[in-house]
């Protein structure tokens, strides 16, 4: 399979490697088919979707950030980062992670009852 993607270009694919969100993702509920992206060299991944390949958003590994960070479901979590040219607001919503199981190729957003996660963490701190 092929896409034309606004951060990549042409990408060419197997059908084995989309990850599916049976939910969506929230804002993007009618699009279940991402792909998950990461360069050499680079912090973050891209998760892309397979439908609709200019909707795609860029992810950090949260176990970086913080290796007490809750797991679900043998899934990995994944903030979504808003990116600025400025670095100093570049943030991660650690509030609603999006949890990928790479080996089931399932991903979920879940919104975490917990005070300490904050919707906009700052990622670099001046």
């Amino acid at each position: 399979m092929k896409i034309q993607t606004k951060q990549f270009g042409e990408i060419e694919f197997d059908e084995n490697l989309i990850i599916k969100f049976d939910a969506g993702i929230f804002g993007f509920e009618e699009y279940s088919k991402y792909l998950l992206i990461k360069t050499d060299n680079e912090l973050f991944y891209w998760l892309n979707s397979v439908e609709e390949p200019e909707v795609a958003f860029p992810l950090i590994g949260i176990r970086i950030l913080d290796d007490e960070y809750p797991f679900e479901d043998n899934g990995e979590p994944f903030g979504i980062v808003t990116l600025n040219s400025d670095p100093s607001k570049i943030t991660v919503n650690l509030k609603a992670p999006i949890y990928i199981n790479q080996d089931k190729k399932v991903g979920e957003q879940r919104i975490l009852d917990n005070d300490k996660y904050s919707v906009d963490y700052n990622l670099f701190i001046d």
